[in-house]
């Protein structure tokens, strides 16, 4: 007889014991089971332009189906360096500072490996997009938490400074903001460089809104600025830009030599970014530079269609200055913490939005939901009927 010796196998030991899923896929499974109308969740409910499907769907049958160059193909590289010269009167090297990546969120995780070691402080802003602390506790590192309030989610300065420790290696910023819709101000970034410089440290700057700004609020990129610039890495994405964040494409802008180290993780990330895609991204940009210019008057309109319809609710809306968010204070409604009140709105009014404590450390005592209007007129008038009946 032969025995059978087992081993137990140990249990994985998880590196990021605190995360779950999360609140945009839970709101979305939410929303799907109650046949609600998908507020929560930042994806467009209309398709990407016809002419860049059809360019994909050239290059797929034309054979380029195989590996790209790791830092993106060429052609892309100078495409978005014309963009950038265009947008912002700044000249990069395409082939030496842009990185195409497979989507903004793999950017802004290889920018903190590059530069985040074990015992680094990395300051944020909450609320902030969920990935930030993730990649920087993969890192070894810490991130320290800085939080804005509504309404007016406004930086303190003087309190970022009094956070500054020997440890602190780099600040991220998202500009324009995703939840708040917020952008910031040139004297922000006057008083950003002033610490950047004092302190020495570094920057990360998640601009993946900022082709969409309303009102006449002009997006102060960080690579229009040559001292912050030489500091920073800047990530941006081709699927807000161009309605595809299913095809997971965006890219990273950095002085030379810090591309160089994003792109010695990069290539063991993920190597290179969806072939036919970047080819076709090329194309547009070279073709129909108006879509990235006509993008503010287009999602203003989605803004304001949204906006009128809630004129007669008993909502508070807060200004939303950038991305496709639009937030919405319910004190007036119920006492009902966000995250409960969410879940109610899915199931007995019909309508999935996010809750905006999720976004912070520590969750402030604010009442306030946001609500994604890259979505038709007809889903925004039929989603703001419901809630005006709260």
């Amino acid at each position: 007889m032969i025995s059978t010796i087992r081993k137990r196998v140990s249990p994985v030991k998880s590196k990021l014991p605190e995360v779950g899923i999360s609140i945009f896929s839970q709101m979305t499974a939410l929303a799907n089971e109650h046949g609600a109308i998908n507020l929560s969740q930042g994806f467009p409910e209309f398709d990407a332009p016809d002419y860049l499907k059809s360019q994909l769907n050239h290059y797929v049958h034309a054979g380029q189906n195989q590996y790209a160059p790791s830092a993106g193909i060429p052609n892309l590289q100078a495409q978005v360096a014309a963009l950038i010269a265009r947008r912002y009167q700044v000249n990069v090297s395409g082939q030496e500072q842009v990185t195409v990546t497979s989507g903004a969120t793999e950017a802004l995780f290889v920018a903190i490996q590059a530069i985040v070691s074990k015992g680094d402080e990395v300051i944020v802003f909450d609320p902030a997009y969920d990935s930030y602390e993730p990649a920087i506790e993969l890192a070894g590192g810490k991130a320290v938490h800085i939080a804005l309030t509504a309404p007016n989610y406004q930086i303190d300065w003087q309190q970022v400074a009094a956070s500054i420790t020997s440890k602190t290696r780099a600040i991220i910023i998202n500009t324009p903001h995703n939840p708040s819709a917020k952008t910031l101000k040139s004297d922000d970034l006057a008083q950003l460089k002033q610490l950047l410089e004092q302190h020495d440290l570094l920057l990360i700057s998640d601009e993946v809104y900022e082709h969409i700004t309303f009102d006449g609020f002009a997006h102060r990129s960080v690579l229009s600025d040559p001292e912050l610039f030489a500091r920073a890495f800047v990530v941006s994405s081709f699927g807000k830009t161009f309605h595809s964040t299913g095809w997971k494409m965006g890219y990273c802008v950095a002085p030379k030599q810090m591309a160089m180290e994003f792109r010695k993780i990069h290539q063991y990330v993920t190597f290179s970014s969806f072939t036919p895609a970047q080819l076709a991204l090329a194309d547009m940009l070279a073709e129909q530079p108006e879509h990235v210019d006509e993008l503010s008057a287009f999602y203003q309109h989605k803004r304001d269609v949204l906006v009128n319809a809630l004129a007669s609710s008993r909502f508070e809306l807060l200004p939303s200055e950038g991305t496709y968010f639009l937030l919405l204070d319910y004190s007036a409604i119920s006492e009902l913490d966000d995250v409960a009140f969410c879940r109610y709105l899915v199931t007995e009014v019909g309508v999935a939005a996010v809750p905006l404590s999720v976004f912070y450390q520590q969750a402030p005592k604010d009442k306030v939901i946001r609500l994604c209007f890259a979505k038709e007129n007809q889903t925004l008038e039929e989603a703001a009927k419901r809630l005006c009946q709260l």
